[in-house]
């Protein structure tokens, strides 16, 4: 067949499911590729770079979730859109995927109208989108994971989660996920929060009018003194010494 044909990577761990759904993509010019895991799936996304893939939540050992923020933390499939497969109705869960980078949800059992439809508006978009790869950004696992689990602890600075469960939102565990960020950052996960938050920090007192009191909840510290401790340590004054002037020379 012409080599027009769109890529479509289905994931999921049923082999009902997947007769299923190659049986209603069947009814489309495509081209198809299976994985039963989150692993292997994300692997084929990244060597095969689909038009679009449909993507099971509940995967073993690594879930939907966790393949999809994988997979958009990576810049060679960015810009794949993810429909997410689910037998679940809660709205929690929905924003979860969401939230994890997916554009859409098709509901189990699978009704064939349901399928066609979603699959074919997402699969017009896929074919408009332009394909951009930027070769000067790292593509390693290591660099996807750094850049993954970097997003969430800075949308979650406040109350970040622990080393285990940031390690299972990105689809790896403790030691790898440490070790990655030693060797892309030169320190491990926490090290690399707590400069962030310094960092963040300093952006907060030089171009905000923000107290230091609203700057400290923000940064998830648990009282302004314990921030402007760190903050000195760090940088040689206090948050209020920088506000008035009085920062140190060098």
């Amino acid at each position: 067949m012409s080599d027009s044909r769109i890529d479509v990577l289905l994931v999921d761990d049923s082999v009902t499911d997947l007769r299923l759904l190659i049986d209603l993509m069947s009814l489309r010019d495509l081209r198809l590729s299976v994985a039963q895991d989150g692993a292997r799936g994300y692997q084929l996304a990244v060597a095969l770079q689909p038009g679009l893939i449909l993507l099971d939540v509940n995967l073993p050992k690594m879930d939907g979730y966790a393949v999809c923020r994988r997979l958009k933390s990576n810049p060679l499939t960015v810009g794949i859109p993810v429909i997410f497969l689910t037998a679940e109705t809660d709205l929690d869960e929905r924003l979860k995927g969401f939230a994890a980078g997916g554009v859409d949800y098709i509901s189990k059992p699978f009704e064939a109208q349901e399928v066609l439809a979603r699959v074919g508006v997402h699969l017009e978009l896929a074919v408009r989108r332009a394909r951009i790869i930027d070769a000067s950004l790292g593509t390693s696992l290591d660099a996807v994971l750094v850049a993954s689990a970097q997003k969430i602890l800075r949308d979650r600075m406040a109350n970040p989660p622990s080393l285990e469960e940031l390690a299972h939102q990105v689809g790896s565990n403790r030691r790898r996920l440490n070790e990655a960020f030693q060797e892309l950052c030169g320190q491990p996960v926490f090290g690399w929060l707590r400069e962030e938050r310094l960092r963040r920090g300093h952006e907060m007192v030089m171009g905000s009018d923000a107290s230091i009191s609203v700057i400290s909840d923000f940064l998830g510290y648990s009282t302004p003194a314990n921030f402007t401790k760190a903050f000195r340590e760090h940088f040689g004054c206090t948050p209020t010494e920088i506000r008035q002037g009085r920062a140190p020379a060098g």
